[in-house]
């Protein structure tokens, strides 16, 4: 056999596991802080109801032979995602986090009390995916873009309106993802 033709049956195969990854991978979309009614009050009684949908949504795509998780680490539902997909390791320690990073740098307009709390979620990912060292136009959608190639199911808290989310929601929609919206 020539060497192109192991080449090519090489990338069959890695085609083949991708594609297996992507069946047993969700990624999470969702509204940042001042987009979400309760603001960044997760004692609020909708916050606490929303996240019990989650978990209990979570929990169902686990039962379902999902193991990897990507959160894109933004402010607002992304953390609040990740901080839980943590939580429950603890009960499905065979559950991996993913962070997707749109760029390096994108905490640096963030408050301290902010920072902190991702670099605390970014520290206990099992695996971080970077696609700038800086910000750059788009990146934020390079990103959305990313984790949808990268699944099959997504879970998106979106109050029906535009923005990075409803991007997300559409494509996703559009590519015949499996899309499970929860309402703020």
């Amino acid at each position: 056999m020539c060497f192109l033709e192991k080449i090519k049956q090489l990338k069959k195969v890695c085609e083949k596991e991708f594609e297996l990854l992507r069946e047993i991978t969700c990624c999470f979309t969702g509204h940042r802080w001042q987009k979400l009614p309760w603001g960044e009050n997760e004692d609020d009684e909708r916050c606490v109801a929303m996240k019990v949908r989650l978990r209990e949504e979570i929990i169902n795509a686990i039962n379902k032979g999902y193991i990897y998780f990507i959160s894109g680490m933004a402010l607002g539902f992304d953390i609040m995602v990740a901080e839980m997909i943590l939580e429950l390791k603890k009960e499905y320690p065979q559950i991996k986090l993913i962070g997707a990073l749109p760029c390096k740098d994108q905490y640096k307009v963030w408050k301290p009390y902010q920072i902190e709390r991702y670099k605390k979620v970014l520290a206990k990912c099992d695996n971080v995916r970077c696609l700038y060292a800086t910000y750059q136009d788009k990146c934020m959608l390079e990103r959305n873009d990313y984790m949808l190639n990268n699944s099959s199911l997504v879970i998106a808290l979106y109050n029906g309106k535009g923005g990075g989310t409803g991007y997300t929601v559409r494509n996703a929609q559009k590519k015949g993802l499996k899309t499970i919206i929860i309402e703020p």
